[in-house]
């Protein structure tokens, strides 16, 4: 299945995926290196609360398998990676098309790359805002991951 983590058919792959595609949750861009993401939702009648703005439910799903995902691309196939815990604070109404970029920057994959070298699990925490079309702050989704080395890739104690 390696195909498929071509970051260009992976975007497809999501947005026909039917927990996005059913709740008008769009990837726009997937860099090539899985380093940036921006995620949108769309604003549609079946997208909203009783309220008439956007469902908390769909802004949370919105950024839920992106950063296992970026985080899987980027650092390739040694690494087992999960959605550990995940929460949202909802800041204000979110009335339009809503817009989530995600970023990995260099420091963050050195900094898992070490935390991990001997096999060790880390728990890396990620911000997520929310924004509506006048970029204004809905929500901000504070997720953490689990990653780990893979067995094979472990380094393995010295018999000496």
């Amino acid at each position: 299945m390696r195909w498929a983590f071509k970051p260009a058919v992976m975007r497809h792959l999501l947005n026909f995926w039917p927990p996005f595609f059913f709740s008008g949750i769009k990837v726009e861009i997937l860099a090539d290196d899985y380093r940036y993401c921006k995620v949108v939702l769309k604003n549609r009648p079946w997208t909203r609360n009783i309220n008439s703005s956007q469902f908390g439910g769909s802004m949370f799903a919105m950024t839920d398998p992106i950063y296992p995902l970026m985080l899987m691309g980027a650092l390739g196939k040694e690494y087992i990676v999960w959605d550990k815990q995940a929460d949202i604070n909802y800041i204000s109404p979110g009335r339009s098309k809503l817009c989530a970029e995600f970023v990995l920057t260099d420091a963050e994959l050195d900094d898992i790359k070490a935390k991990t070298a001997e096999g060790e699990k880390y728990f890396p925490e990620f911000v997520v805002h929310v924004k509506d079309a006048a970029d204004q702050l809905v929500c901000e989704v504070n997720r953490k991951v689990y990653i780990r080395k893979k067995p094979k890739y472990r380094s393995q104690p010295s018999t000496e």
